[in-house]
């Protein structure tokens, strides 16, 4: 069928083919994994109350201008390279303070210091618009950057926001999973008693606040089913009052925190004038012995879901000696 010498020739072109195709074959997995970038290297577009910021990969040098996206970041088990101080300590609430060695004080919430936070080469910056919307700018020159729209009653939204930042969406539903489960386990113990109406107040030097539904405290204790007392019960922040107007602050049962701060007791002795008035003496709360006191830190100023955690635990414990 071949003529001499033919057949040899057909052979070493077939052979060659199959090597061409074999080498096809096995070239392409190597070039689609140089095309394709490993998912820590990836860049991701993180739309935030600013705009839109790409970061690439998992951030490793954070700085956090938040007291409460300190915390979001604790929770993830990141420490910061530089963080804003607490409101309350020195410079950290004392709930934290133990998990904060060597971090950098980077300046306060409403002043951070520039200069420091570009020198800790930061590969990603938390912060939040209600805060420090004046230095976005400034701050994504120095490193990739994201803000919270605002603080307070935004925590569960906040926190998904920064563990979306930080690559850390897996260990942040986790998280979230868990605050769910202890408040609905709480809310089980706590029983009826989540019909009684909660009154909230913050006492300061010579002025008293009211504080409505939308704060952090507010937020926890609707999570859990609480009433409000109708004065309150308002999707609001806070309002300032005059004593003449106490009356708005009872209720069934009356939580108060009072902001002293550096050895000040002014917000104290606030608290101590207004509840020790013949007024307050008509208040039902007074009248049955439930105002209590609780820890500013935890129940206002830190506001992230280390706190969250830690006034729900208050909370149970509290009620659990009310009848």
């Amino acid at each position: 069928m071949f003529k001499k010498g033919k057949l040899p020739l057909l052979v070493t072109m077939i052979m060659s083919l199959l090597l061409a195709a074999c080498g096809t074959e096995t070239a392409a997995p190597a070039q689609q994994a140089q095309t394709e970038k490993p998912q820590t290297e990836q860049v991701r577009k993180i739309v935030h109350a600013m705009g839109e910021t790409e970061i690439k990969g998992t951030p490793e040098r954070i700085v956090v201008l938040t007291n409460q996206g300190t915390e979001s970041l604790l929770a993830l088990g990141i420490k910061p390279v530089g963080a804003v101080k607490s409101w309350i300590g020195e410079p950290w609430f004392d709930h934290i303070k133990d998990q904060m060695s060597g971090v950098e004080v980077v300046g306060d919430e409403t002043q951070p210091n520039m200069e420091l936070i570009a020198s800790l080469k930061p590969d990603l910056i938390l912060g939040t618009k209600v805060r420090q919307e004046k230095i976005y700018t400034q701050l994504s020159a120095i490193a990739p950057t994201v803000f919270t729209e605002n603080l307070g009653d935004s925590m569960i939204e906040n926190f998904e926001l920064y563990a979306h930042a930080l690559n850390k969406e897996t260990e942040g539903t986790k998280i979230l999973a868990d605050f769910d489960k202890l408040i609905a386990d709480t809310k089980t113990k706590l029983g009826d008693k989540t019909k009684m109406e909660i009154s909230l107040a913050r006492f300061q030097p010579g002025k008293v606040r009211v504080y409505y539904k939308q704060n952090f405290a507010g937020v926890i204790f609707d999570k859990l089913g609480f009433a409000r007392p109708a004065e309150q019960n308002k999707a609001e922040f806070s309002k300032d009052i005059a004593k003449e107007q106490i009356n708005v602050l009872d209720g069934d049962v009356f939580f108060y925190f009072t902001s002293d701060r550096n050895g000040d007791t002014g917000a104290s002795k606030t608290a101590q004038e207004w509840l020790s008035d013949p007024l307050a003496k008509n208040m039902k709360v007074v009248q049955t012995g439930r105002a209590y006191q609780v820890n500013e830190a935890i129940w206002n100023t830190a506001g992230g879901i280390l706190a969250a955690n830690l006034m729900v635990k208050d909370i149970e414990k509290i009620f659990a000696d009310i009848n």
